[in-house]
């Protein structure tokens, strides 16, 4: 199992930046695929950012070329730099572990709490 917990949200002006960090705890089986996903009102969660073992990042089209995902392995922490930022990028953001390949010892994905990101235009 993974605990998850967020750091950083808040409310900025579009064009501003902000950084929202994931510090994860637990079983390191259980957190090789880690990722960065957004729920706005009345909308469905999307994922926005991931990395996977070995290194490999994806972004989704909304934040390409804006989001720079990066993942400290020493401290198991998930960083997420959003820069540029608009107000569709308003959402709860939350923070998801779990393995790669399917482990029955890691049960479900763990979530993190959710960090609240609100874009003013």
């Amino acid at each position: 199992q993974v605990q998850l917990v967020e750091f950083g949200g808040g409310l900025v002006q579009a064009g501003d930046s902000l950084r929202l960090s994931c510090e994860a705890s637990g079983d390191p089986r259980c957190m090789s695929f880690m990722a960065w996903y957004r729920q706005a009102p009345g909308k469905e969660r999307e994922e926005v950012s991931s990395i996977k073992p070995g290194g490999y990042v994806y972004y989704s089209n909304a934040v390409k070329g804006r989001f720079t995902l990066s993942k400290d392995n020493a401290k198991n922490i998930l960083h997420l730099q959003m820069d540029d930022l608009k107000p569709e990028d308003t959402a709860v953001y939350y923070c998801k572990a779990e393995p790669y390949h399917p482990l029955e010892a890691c049960g479900v994905p763990s979530w993190g709490q959710g960090a609240q990101v609100t874009v003013s235009s």
